[in-house]
């Protein structure tokens, strides 16, 4: 199938990944592994902030900390970079994280951005008190940002449906962002598509090869066009960049060394029994097979060996890394959700060798000129000439 650039994006942003549970060098070891503290997680939101991301994905769930509240420990410390806090309809009110997320934004001055996740493990789901199945979830996400959209738009919502009902509600204090917060979701399966088409502003998706990639846009393109609605898309990445391709497919070797046959088959059984329809693609990529881990040019599966959720990542030199996210912007993608491990070097990294190779919005990326060193004791040439400076694509 052919891709026209007219349907492309010209330029993207990028967010990183604030781990909140399991970062460090290795997956599936202890060796390696860094402790989530307020010291640590605020190295990597200020570093995230300093190089210029366009803001910050923040996980949920039971393993997580919870993101709301991570999110209002960053906000002071960070200056512009965005943050991408989970809504769980189910787990709460709309009129609840309505006003939560007015506050937030109010407070980070129109830094919030919202990522609505509605399912996943059931398991988990049944421990949160959830009982619904996948599509009656979703019918319930339905209900909830229904509501939800019209108490930031500043409306009086009356509403009654088969999940939520409200009289009279109301949201006193608006957030910056008018409406609201922009909403990112994404969801794999009918139901999900659907939710998406009538609610929200960024459809995600996972890192899938990109002919996946670029059917699952144009299905998008289509429903969202029948309710009378334009959206824009993002794509899940982790990243591996290195200055050599031999160098980054090292790394991830290095990467699983430690994850062994029994680890990989009892992960699989566990994301065998969640009714996510995005898992059960992310899964089928590789089968739990080391030998199926190369999904598509310069796309490995191998995180997604042990790891749930995203579990692919763009391994290759800076040139590789940029031209794949290229081919990925020219169907439609314009925001790029990266991460790596550990996560305080690779946001360095990422932003170092892959930022001047990107088509990037004026919203990611600083533009400071050359960094120089010129005392008699640092990196100048001799003392007499510095480095060259590199010049961005974008």
């Amino acid at each position: 199938m052919e891709w026209s650039m007219t349907t492309g994006a010209d330029a993207a942003d990028v967010l990183w990944f604030l781990p909140t549970h399991g970062d460090g060098r290795y997956l599936g070891s202890q060796e390696g592994a860094r402790h989530v503290t307020l010291g640590y997680l605020s190295q990597i939101a200020k570093a995230a902030d300093e190089l210029g991301y366009y803001g910050m994905l923040l996980p949920t769930g039971k393993s997580c900390e919870d993101s709301w509240v991570i999110a209002s420990a960053m906000v002071p410390l960070t200056q512009r970079v965005r943050f991408l806090v989970a809504v769980r309809p189910g787990l709460s009110e709309p009129s609840m994280t309505a006003r939560m997320a007015a506050t937030l934004d109010r407070l980070s001055e129109g830094r919030l951005l919202v990522n609505v996740v509605t399912g996943g493990d059931p398991a988990e789901l049944r421990g949160d008190g959830v009982f619904l199945p996948h599509d009656a979830r979703y019918e319930a996400t339905d209900e909830y940002l229904t509501v939800w959209r019209r108490l930031l738009a500043g409306e009086t919502v009356d509403f009654e449906g088969r999940h939520l009902r409200s009289q009279g509600g109301k949201l006193l204090y608006p957030p910056v962002q008018d409406p609201h917060p922009p909403l990112y979701f994404g969801g794999s399966s009918e139901a999900g598509q659907r939710v998406a088409a009538d609610h929200v502003d960024v459809y995600l998706t996972w890192g899938e090869p990109p002919e996946a990639v670029g059917q699952k846009i144009e299905t998008m393109r289509r429903l969202a066009a029948e309710r009378g609605r334009t959206l824009s898309f993002g794509i899940r990445l982790h990243v591996i960049v290195r200055e050599t391709e031999s160098e980054a497919w090292a790394e991830a070797d290095r990467l699983i060394a430690h994850v062994d046959d029994e680890a990989i088959a009892t992960a699989q059984r566990a994301f065998a029994g969640f009714d996510s329809e995005g898992q059960r693609r992310m899964a089928a990529l590789h089968g739990g097979r080391r030998d199926r881990l190369v999904v598509s040019p310069n796309l490995w599966a191998g995180v997604g060996l042990v790891r749930g959720g995203a579990g692919t990542a763009l391994v290759g030199d800076p040139d590789q890394v940029a031209a794949r996210m290229h081919e990925y912007m020219a169907l439609g993608i314009d925001r790029f959700i990266m991460s790596g491990y550990p996560h305080l070097e690779e946001c360095y990294r990422f932003a170092e060798l892959v930022f001047p190779r990107l088509r990037l919005r004026p919203t990611t990326g600083v533009d400071r000129g050359p960094a120089r060193n010129t005392g008699p004791f640092g990196e100048m040439i001799a003392n007499v000439r510095s480095p060259a400076p590199r010049v961005a694509a974008s």
